[in-house]
């Protein structure tokens, strides 16, 4: 099922023949699958091969591969002209359509990816607090800058170190880390360190070292403890951002921050992430205030004018409350037909997020996922691609529902993960 001709060739170009790690099947085993096009809720590789795709892209193609509503938008911006290095109207008016739907956002800064976005948040958040430290958590991934590889998700999970090489002990040494779902250590930490902590950034939803949604109390009192100590909470809502509904995971828990991070979605598929929050902290940034940013390809106009199409039409349809039923039927059927094959397997949700995981009881924190986990979905995963479902190739990585995954397209996948799990055991 995938073109080892092609990565024979792809690995005298690129470390480990990818330019994103995860898409070399290094958890999952086996040589990567060459997408040739795509469309709706399915893949077609570069052999003729179809596949339902439950990765849609790592989470940005709400409405599925190749939307008519977002390819009308993103051919007539390039007929426009597609990098203008200038003001332009397009960003403006995302930004507006973003501004009058979530209360917390009073200004916003696009960038072209969720790891600027969080390291120029972070940067706020300092020159703001006049604070040195920042506070995060186990397996909760912020991107790749250098500060924020520690005890990290995505990529680095599972038999690899949870940090990256190539950190100096002095740049990683103003991040504190805890685990997630443990009152105890957010206090602890705060009555130690809690005057030098500038920020504390958390996914409000943890989604890249499995899915693990937090409960309500103790995202509450880590909001409480950040602000009793004048620690600004920065939320990491690049991939929970309008997929947890128009103001995201925010909401759903009714936690206000500070400052969120968005990408994914906002982009309708293409390179944009921001950064957005309170007005007093966002006149910060250059040139309005001291706090140096820039990127030549922030806010292009392609991405702009996609991601305010996405965003126009799921409202439209009220695509969130249909992915919310939608999501939550296939979810709940699924993993009433897996279970009577592996009993201790659940499948987490969360919008419309799911994640499968050979546990038999929910998990909050990274180290309580089974060490049997990896390998169980490493023979899963195969199997479900050779019966035509593409699933995301990590253990410790979730899956998305877009809106093209009507019923017929479930009902066959959910056929065809049925038979991969018999397939498995």
């Amino acid at each position: 099922m995938t073109n080892p001709a092609l990565y024979a060739r792809a690995i005298q170009t690129a470390p480990g023949g990818v330019h994103s790690p995860v898409r070399a099947f290094t958890s999952v085993g086996g040589t990567p699958v060459f997408v040739q096009s795509a469309a709706g809720a399915r893949l077609t590789d570069v052999e003729g091969r179809r596949y339902i795709d439950f990765c849609q892209s790592f989470g940005p193609l709400i409405l599925g591969h190749r939307d008519e509503t977002v390819r009308a938008a993103v051919i007539a911006a390039v007929d426009d002209g597609w990098s203008y290095g200038a003001c332009e109207p397009y960003s403006l008016e995302l930004a507006e359509w973003i501004l009058a739907r979530v209360p917390w956002v009073e200004r916003i800064r696009f960038v072209s990816s969720g790891t600027e976005a969080v390291m120029s948040a972070l940067r706020v958040a300092r020159a703001a607090t006049g604070r040195g430290r920042i506070l995060k958590f186990e397996g909760c991934y912020h991107g790749h800058a250098d500060n924020l590889l520690v005890q990290a998700g995505s990529g680095l999970a599972g038999p690899v170190a949870a940090s990256s090489a190539g950190l100096p002990a002095d740049m990683i040494a103003s991040t504190l880390v805890a685990p997630l779902d443990d009152e105890s250590a957010i206090d602890a930490i705060f009555d130690a360190h809690g005057a030098d902590i500038a920020a504390v950034i958390v996914e409000p939803v943890p989604a890249n070292y499995g899915l693990l949604p937090p409960r309500r109390a103790w995202l509450a009192h880590l909001a409480a403890r950040a602000r009793a100590a004048g620690t600004l909470l920065i939320l990491d809502e690049v991939i929970t951002g309008f997929r947890s509904g128009v103001r995201g995971a925010a909401d759903v828990y009714g936690i206000t921050p500070d400052l969120v991070c968005y990408g994914k979605v906002i982009g309708g598929g293409f390179p944009v992430g921001a950064y957005a929050g309170r007005a007093d902290l966002m006149r910060m940034v250059a040139p309005e205030g001291p706090v140096y940013q820039a990127g030549t390809l922030s806010a292009n106009p392609v991405g702009m004018r996609a991601g305010l199409a996405t965003l126009q039409r799921v409202e439209a349809i009220d695509g969130w409350a249909a992915l919310e039923t939608r999501t939550a039927t296939f979810v709940d059927a699924l993993g009433t037909r897996l279970r009577a094959i592996v009993p201790d397997l659940i499948i987490v949700r969360h919008a419309s997020i799911f994640w499968l995981c050979r546990t038999s009881a929910p998990v909050r924190q990274p180290q309580r996922i089974p060490s049997a986990h990896a390998e169980w979905y490493r023979r899963f995963f195969h199997a479900a691609l050779a019966r035509g479902v593409y699933l995301p190739p990590s253990a410790y990585e979730v899956c998305f529902l877009s809106i093209a995954h009507d019923d017929a397209v479930l009902a066959e996948a959910a056929e065809a993960l049925t038979a991969a799990a018999g397939d498995v055991g």
